[in-house]
């Protein structure tokens, strides 16, 4: 009876902190919804940034063949990641 008097007070404590958090949350919700994705955008970069991530510039690759479809066949074969960690 004791162990089962504990588990109720357990799962009672843990409903109550996770309807604290929902409230949090739905409160942080109201606060981002007005933010620019240019604003979004800076922080991500900062953020990329300051974990070390470098940034890579890519220039566009075209190959000359007889026709689109090879190269395209070609391109998917060869591919290659975007960034390498």
């Amino acid at each position: 009876m004791a162990d089962e008097a504990e588990l109720l007070d357990l799962v009672k404590a843990l409903t109550e902190r996770i309807e604290g958090m929902e409230i949090k949350i739905k409160t942080l919700e109201l606060h981002c919804q007005d933010v620019p994705e240019e604003t979004l955008v800076a922080i991500a970069a900062a953020v990329a940034a300051y974990l070390g991530h470098r940034a890579k510039r890519r220039q566009p690759h075209f190959t000359t063949g007889r026709n689109w479809a090879s190269n395209t066949r070609r391109s998917q074969h060869t591919h290659h990641p975007l960034y390498t960690r």
